[in-house]
């Protein structure tokens, strides 16, 4: 008896293998849900048998399903549910929709944007609080930055905070001494009373789906949920017994307390499972910690103070303010160490180069005790790199779990608040790669749906394309030098992300034996225009196999 036909094969295209020598070939052989041939297009076309799906691809390109390394698809999925939120580039636009929802709305409903930076701006400040107050008056308002915010005095009075409340996180203009509606992450607990909006389980799980779709129509097969929350794990495992979960889930879980060794062992004997426990559908990630806060809200562990730049941004007023600091260092090595040697792989929200520097000062104290290279350990974000810290990287084996998307928003900020020294820090890519460091692909994804209209954009080519030209939103290019290759690109979103969950076996090229996770191309990534990468379109997705997006 002969060998059993493939159910699918794709012939006449321009196949990126992204193997070892980056291969290119013509086509694919596909058998249940691995990839069975990659070939010549009259090789694979002689393995069909008669009930086989030919698809000529016209020339077309396919490259592997492409991974996205950081996303919040359950936050992101349910954020919209009640109304779009806007995407706004100016301040007038910013007042021109708090004015319209004040319009719209009774008088003392809140007025929330989940995900306002003021960095993001073209005039890159917050609105004033007399500005905010101008435009909505009897609406209480919340610019949610994630670390740090703004609210206006509405929102003040209907929470009973008085003007001379002595709070840290509610800061004060120098002169004046008057508050100035910006407020850190530790003063969020004075606000209160927004609506939250509860979902049924069908509702979340119904708007979850719509969103790991809206991931297929852009290439998007498999991600890493930044940190598995509540109802998260069900959500994903009741897809995947309805036949609805149409991208593989690797998830991060959030690390317990640390108090002392003994507790902190106890807790990670209970936890449950750990690193790498789990299928190709659903895997448990690294164990998390919050380092610091965020390059948008100035609450980001610099090596060095903030500088005056980011006073009139942020607000700071004290000139050696370095940000926020989660962890202290004695904590974060005996919990890296001990957590590394439970087999955790070890990772940590971390946007500052000062937290960057000590995340791999406990990295060394863990590897200490035990090679921490094996565990593939990262750090999210992490941003600032210098030639030392990169160099300490590669040495360890410790992975970058980079967002090029925050390079092409917030390069230019980080220019004009840091300078020109600092900036050729940031995000440089081509010193990671060339020092061997593996640099994983994301974009911390969390609001809005559209991948180019959200927050923070999960179009993966516009992260590859920004990763290429050094380009921003507002046209510039930045540190041009720290440029990568359009293979480099590809890698970052494919191999580069299947090494960091462990998954290189299984997935991230086109080769024998691996997952039918694969992509059709309108384009030709190789060879199309540089400006072209980021508008490129999505034919067709498939998924172990299946097609999960697909066009005639």
């Amino acid at each position: 008896m002969g060998a059993r036909a493939p159910e699918t094969v794709l012939v006449n295209g321009k196949v990126l293998t992204v193997d070892d020598s980056f291969s290119v070939a013509e086509a694919v052989a596909i058998s249940g849900n691995r990839i069975l041939a990659v070939g010549s297009s009259a090789d694979v076309r002689a393995l069909a048998g008669s009930g086989t799906d030919v698809v000529d691809l016209g020339g077309k390109t396919v490259i592997p399903g492409l991974i996205e390394n950081h996303v919040h698809p359950v936050m992101a999925s349910q954020s919209e549910v009640d109304e779009e939120i806007p995407d706004v580039n100016s301040l007038e636009e910013l007042l021109n929709w708090v004015a319209s929802q004040a319009s719209a709305k009774p008088a003392e409903a809140w007025i929330v944007h989940q995900k306002m930076f003021p960095t993001r701006l073209k005039e890159m400040r917050q609105p004033t609080l007399e500005e905010l107050d101008a435009v909505s008056p009897e609406h209480p308002v919340f610019l949610n930055g994630s670390y740090g915010g703004m609210v206006n005095t509405c929102a003040f009075k209907l929470n009973g905070v008085p003007e001379d409340s002595d709070h840290p996180g509610l800061l004060r203009n120098p002169k004046t001494g008057k508050r100035t509606g910006i407020i850190q992450r530790s003063a969020f607990q004075l606000i209160r009373g927004m609506p939250d909006h509860i979902l049924t389980h069908k509702e979340k799980l119904d708007a979850l789906e719509v969103m790991l779709k809206r991931y297929n129509q852009v290439g998007i097969t498999g991600v890493t949920d930044g940190i598995l929350r509540g109802d998260g794990p069900r959500l994903y495992q009741d897809l995947r017994r309805a036949g609805r979960l149409t991208v593989r889930i690797n998830g991060n879980v959030g690390a317990p307390t640390f108090e002392s060794e003994d507790q902190f062992q106890e807790a990670l004997v209970t936890q449950g499972p750990y690193t790498n426990f789990g299928d190709e559908w659903f895997r448990i990630g690294a164990l998390k910690w919050s380092m610091d806060g965020g390059i948008l809200t100035g609450t980001a562990y610099l090596r060095e103070p903030w500088g005056p730049n980011a006073q009139a941004i942020f607000g700071i007023t004290d000139p050696n303010y370095r940000g926020v600091l989660n962890l202290s260092a004695d904590t974060l090595n005996r919990a890296f160490t001990l957590a590394n040697s439970y087999g955790w792989k070890v990772t940590a929200h971390c946007t500052g180069g000062g937290g960057v520097d000590m995340m791999l000062d406990a990295f060394e104290a863990a590897d200490a005790v035990r090679k921490i290279g094996p565990q593939r350990s990262s750090i999210i974000h992490g941003n600032f790199f210098t030639p030392e810290s990169i160099q300490r990287c590669a040495r360890l084996g410790i992975i970058a779990d980079a967002q090029p998307a925050w390079f092409y928003k917030d390069a230019d900020a980080m220019q004009t608040i840091l300078g020109p020294e600092r900036i050729k820090t940031f995000l440089p890519f081509r010193s990671l790669m060339d020092a061997g460091v593996v640099v994983c692909g994301g974009s911390d994804h969390m609001v809005k749906l559209d991948s180019y209209a959200s927050i923070n954009p999960y179009n993966p080519f516009l992260g590859m394309w920004t990763s290429i030209t050094r380009q921003t939103q507002w046209g510039t290019t930045v540190v041009e030098s720290e440029a990568i290759t359009r293979e480099q690109g590809l890698r970052m979103y494919t191999i580069n992300n299947a090494f960091g969950q462990f998954d290189e076996d299984i997935k991230g090229s086109l080769e024998p034996g691996k997952l039918a996770d694969l992509v059709v191309l309108a384009d030709d990534y190789l060879e199309c225009t540089v400006d072209a990468i980021r508008d490129i379109q999505v034919v067709m997705t498939m998924v172990g196999g299946r097609w999960c997006t697909k066009h005639d």
